[in-house]
């Protein structure tokens, strides 16, 4: 409250504000980047790095079948195709193993340039996604980009907090990207940030959402179709003061996932879904699995009936109608197990935390 009310006395509400600069500078330092650029929202966030990557038209992208519709979206704004791939049962989150497959049967390098066999498409980037806030392998998936010559976008939207192998998730590919949309682990109402390490990359973003503007004097220029997609001052003040909690935030939401731990244990029939040993989960959302998608919506119809809500998993991007003539790696067998068979639970911080306890 005091950093917003500072805004608003100030008059500094616009993109020209303080707060700006300094929660850049303290997100770049929490995911242990050089850059952090803060945007209106996470799918901006996406767009503007796909556009900075050089991804268009003929082009395609890899991202999982399960995940939010602004990772495809995202993808589709530049022209370019999404190509969906399968999840590991794992994380939950894109699997490098048949990402690897995928690559080896049935795309070819010509020319430099890694190519779709079946459309002919240019391989252009991989966008894993740190889905429910739990890391995904990167490891592998990183190796498999350098083989290919091809960059990796990590979709970290729901992941601030989390950790892949003792290092921050955001800053391990190329170039990552958060949301802050008033369900994420922190919030500025809307928001969102690309964090990266390249020099070079981190400005050509905020070039770009920044409507690539050159300021001359009193004249303004743009040299290229850029976006207007910074993050206002007052939205940064918030999203600061919410930063400086996070460690509480996340305390407070592992802990919910001990109790759901604790209350599901020895329950035949669901299972928690838990961190892998070489991570540490924000746990964003938590997430239950049943035996068969018959159990699971008799408890979606059980809990929302007595006024709880609980939500299923989003249905598989390849089975929207808007991606219905997108490419896909193989049989999604994974994804298509994990859609039908998981519940996100009640997961804010705020059921065990008074409201006094977040400065």
């Amino acid at each position: 409250m005091q950093y917003v009310s500072e805004c608003i006395e100030t008059g500094w509400v616009s993109t020209a504000g303080a707060y700006v600069a300094k929660f850049e500078g303290a997100l770049a330092e929490a995911c242990d980047a050089r850059h952090a650029v803060a945007t209106v929202n996470g799918t901006a966030a996406l767009h503007v790095s796909l556009v900075a990557l050089g991804i268009g038209r003929e082009d395609a992208v890899i991202c999982p079948a399960l995940t939010f519709v602004a990772t495809a979206n995202a993808i589709r704004y530049c022209g370019a195709t999404p190509v969906f791939a399968d999840s590991s049962p794992e994380t939950l989150g894109l699997c490098p193993q048949k990402l690897g497959e995928f690559l080896d049967r049935d795309c070819e390098v010509s020319s430099g340039r890694l190519l779709h066999r079946q459309t002919g498409l240019r391989i252009a980037a991989i966008l894993p996604v740190h889905l429910f806030g739990h890391p995904v392998e990167l490891n592998e998936t990183l190796a498999l980009a350098a083989r290919f010559g091809v960059p990796v976008i990590e979709d970290a939207t729901e992941s601030l907090g989390s950790c892949y192998r003792d290092r921050p998730t955001g800053a391990l590919g190329d170039v990552g990207v958060f949301s802050f949309n008033g369900n994420k682990i922190i919030t500025s109402g809307g928001g969102g940030a690309v964090v990266t390490n390249d020099d070079a990359l981190a400005s050509k973003i905020r070039h770009l959402a920044t409507t690539a503007r050159q300021d001359r004097g009193w004249q303004h220029d743009h040299d290229m179709l850029g976006f207007n997609y910074r993050m206002p001052n007052l939205n940064a003040a918030l999203a600061l003061g919410q930063l400086e909690n996070l460690a509480a935030f996340t305390s407070a939401k592992r802990q919910l996932w001990q109790m759901y731990s604790k209350l599901f244990a020895g329950i035949d029939g669901m299972e928690l879904f838990r961190e892998q040993s070489w991570a540490k989960s924000n746990y964003w959302l938590n997430a239950v699995l049943f035996e068969d998608k018959a159990a699971r919506d008799a408890f979606l119809d059980d809990v929302n009936g007595r006024g709880i809500q609980v939500r299923p998993c989003w249905r598989l991007m390849s089975d929207l109608q808007i991606y219905s003539d997108c490419p896909v790696t193989d049989d999604l067998v994974n994804a298509r197990d994990t859609e039908a068979r998981l519940v996100n639970l009640p997961s804010s911080p705020g059921l065990l935390m008074p409201k006094g306890d977040v400065d």
